[in-house]
């Protein structure tokens, strides 16, 4: 459903300053310039069969969400950078509903059309961007295990306590690591910080992998769309630049609705493991061992392990997915 829209007029004044030199926000900041500063009525491009095309992000996108929304000549649209937006002391004064203060959302870009007779529909847009010359990994989601499954459970989706303390011994918090249980160092020969997804409690698992299994479009969804308590601007779409670009004008950009990439995921795949194995780092994998990393669809689930935020629970879009679903 489209999003109820809000002052994007004093956004855009606001966005018009200091917040598009913010360098975290430079991509959706350059395309909410070009789709605010087009001439209008703007065409619909024709776009070819399949979601990776080339040419301008900002027209391409606009093309999309318009024929989605049932354009094919646009009267006019007006486009915020909530990103850069939320960054500012004035930006989180605009971003409010009902006198709530927002201060995070999951979209990016939000996009509002004008019709013919002036009505608005406002959409929420998530960008992911890799500037490398060949795909990477995009991280969508990172948090913690007991967060995460409060998402799942706030959601609708059960998850027992003991699914929770399986979740805590992966990611290695606290009271729920090897070296934190005496008797399982005895013999232990790989990293003691955290357990692996084939030694976590085994009930635990198993319910784990039921959920990914038999809610796979409902968990791949909130992912996607539900990163934060009352958002107001929930993802309807997602455009994802998919490698380093030599101009702006060809840029290679995959676009899809939130409902086409859920799908598409499901179709990709189901819940499965892939074996893998630690060779760098202060805890290698002595020579025989192999460890299950777990995924479902497009979507690939780790312990973050980085320095900052060692236990923190991350999931990932996997590398190249639009050229394979």
């Amino acid at each position: 459903m489209a999003l109820t829209p809000i002052d994007d007029i004093h956004a855009l004044q606001i966005q018009a300053g200091t917040l598009g030199r913010n360098e975290g926000h430079k991509f959706e900041d350059e395309i909410a310039n070009r789709i605010n500063t087009i001439a209008y009525p703007f065409s619909c491009q024709v776009l070819p069969a399949g979601h990776v095309f080339t040419g301008c992000p900002a027209l391409l996108l606009l093309s999309y969400v318009g024929q989605h929304a049932g354009f094919t000549s646009i009267p006019k649209a007006t486009a915020i950078s909530t990103g850069a937006l939320a960054t500012s002391e004035e930006g989180l004064d605009w971003l409010s509903v009902n006198g709530v203060e927002v201060k995070k959302c999951k979209s990016d870009l939000v996009i509002t059309l004008h019709d013919a007779n002036n009505n608005l529909a406002t959409y929420g847009i998530s960008t992911k961007q890799c500037n490398n010359p060949t795909p990477t990994n995009a991280q969508l989601y990172f948090t913690t295990a007991r967060a995460f499954a409060s998402l799942l459970v706030n959601n609708e989706i059960a998850v027992s306590e003991r699914a929770v303390r399986s979740l805590r011994q992966f990611c290695g918090d606290e009271g729920f690591r090897p070296e934190d249980d005496p008797p399982s160092m005895v013999v232990r020969e790989t990293d003691p910080r955290r357990y692996f997804w084939e030694e976590i409690d085994s009930q635990g698992r198993e319910e784990w992998e039921a959920i990914f299994g038999d809610r796979q479009d409902h968990v791949t969804r909130l992912l996607l769309q539900k990163a934060y308590m009352d958002d107001p601007f929930i993802p309807e779409f997602l455009l994802h630049k998919t490698k380093k670009a030599d101009e702006w004008i060809s840029t290679e950009v995959a676009i899809y609705s939130i409902d086409e990439l859920v799908g598409l995921s499901r179709n990709y795949g189901g819940f499965r493991v892939k074996p893998y194995r630690v060779n760098k780092g202060s805890y290698r994998d002595p020579v025989g061992v192999e460890h299950h990393a777990p995924r479902f669809g497009i979507v690939q689930m780790q312990r973050g392990g980085q320095a900052q935020h060692p236990t923190q629970l991350q999931f990932n879009l996997e590398a190249g997915y639009f050229y394979k679903i």
